[in-house]
């Protein structure tokens, strides 16, 4: 996936997410999510987190060559360990509180992506980067990482708003690519679901009976490890 097809994927799906909690109530912040312990109030803390580290990648020297694609940057170690998770909810649980209000967390989560997009779109297209966990990335490779978080979670924080999930076609279709590959995008229709459907599936969300398991694994998904 190049590199303007993913940033469109990123724009709008975190776009939807930023009018999807403007206006909540501080009742509708506190709502359990499925993501435990995380509330609301700290699902989006974790996501504004996970964008935010990106403009400090972009300021730093890049590396010589990508060597890990986003299919890779999932792969079972001790970035998903016990101990890297706890400090991951740690962290978003740290930004959350730190911010006065719910509508002052929606609004800084608003001014960190768009900054993020701002940086993003001045890169050129084999930008690379260097991520937190020592791997070098193609940005676009990257950026694919950060649409999975964001429309991932959007579905989440959805469920816990008892809200229709507002999944972009956008990064429905840069999510199944990473899942399925770049011709079976539309694999979830032969199933009868649609791509919100699929993808909570696909990640554990919802069950899959031992009838569906076959019909997935039939697709050759790529299971990722999440944390």
């Amino acid at each position: 996936m190049n590199q303007g097809r993913v940033l469109e994927a990123f724009h709008l799906e975190a776009g939807e997410l930023s009018r999807a909690v403007v206006g909540l109530s501080e009742a509708e912040w506190e709502l359990p999510t499925r993501c435990e312990p995380w509330s609301v109030r700290g699902l989006l803390g974790h996501v504004r987190v996970v964008i935010a580290w990106l403009p400090g990648m972009l300021d730093a020297p890049p590396p010589d060559k990508a060597e890990v694609s986003a299919v890779e940057y999932y792969r079972p170690d001790d970035r998903f360990a016990p101990q890297t998770n706890t400090a991951r909810i740690v962290l978003a649980q740290d930004h959350a509180a730190g911010q006065a209000s719910g509508a002052a967390l929606a609004e800084d989560f608003a001014a960190t992506w768009q900054r993020v997009d701002r940086l993003c779109r001045a890169e050129p297209e084999d930008r690379v980067v260097r991520t937190r966990h020592g791997d070098a990335m193609l940005l676009s490779q990257f950026l694919v990482t950060r649409v999975v978080e964001v429309a991932v979670h959007g579905l989440d924080l959805a469920e816990a708003l008892g809200r229709e999930p507002w999944l972009t076609p956008q990064a429905a279709d840069a999510v199944l690519e990473l899942l399925l590959g770049p011709d079976q995008t539309t694999a979830s229709l032969e199933l009868g679901w649609d791509q919100p459907k699929f993808l909570r599936k696909v990640t554990g969300r919802e069950p899959l009976d031992a009838a569906e398991t076959v019909q997935v694994e039939r697709l050759g998904i790529r299971w990722l490890t999440l944390g």
